[in-house]
């Protein structure tokens, strides 16, 4: 089941491989990720002395979550991954131009998981040719639908 989508991702780059990671997270995030407050538009993966970091993840805080804590909604989390997984990644993204991007978050046996993806920027006239695309696809299925009435 999804949580957020970063839909701006799939329009931006090029995806080319999908990894799945665990997040490291507060109490506080966790009932607000249930309450449906996190956004993912912003966010992008970086790597620091081999470990996976999800900077730019906005969830935001509940005002009944928790009293002794002062929540941060802009908090770098840790992503976990098993280390051959982020050997690869780092290899990929130091030789070829890759960069890491958070395409969604979804619950996978009640723990919150992050899809991160192995992606290529896009050039200005791919995005166009994107646009392009679904404006087609959508007129077709205006004619579609209104031939059936």
């Amino acid at each position: 089941m999804s949580i957020a989508e970063n839909r701006r991702a799939r329009f931006e780059y090029h995806i080319e491989e999908r990894y799945e990671a665990g997040m490291v997270l507060a109490g506080w995030e966790i009932k607000a990720i249930r309450a449906g407050q996190v956004q993912l538009s912003d966010g992008y993966v970086v790597i620091k002395d081999g470990e996976l970091f999800l900077i730019g993840c906005r969830i935001h805080p509940l005002g009944t979550a928790s009293t002794h804590v002062r929540p941060e909604a802009d908090r770098t989390k840790k992503l976990l991954m098993h280390k051959d997984e982020i050997r690869r990644l780092i290899g990929k993204v130091e030789q070829k131009g890759f960069t890491l991007v958070p395409l969604d978050l979804h619950y996978k046996g009640g723990r919150v998981k992050a899809e991160i993806a192995l992606a290529k920027g896009k050039a200005e006239h791919d995005k166009r040719d994107t646009i392009k695309d679904r404006e087609g696809k959508r007129e077709v299925e205006r004619a579609m639908k209104s031939r059936h009435r």
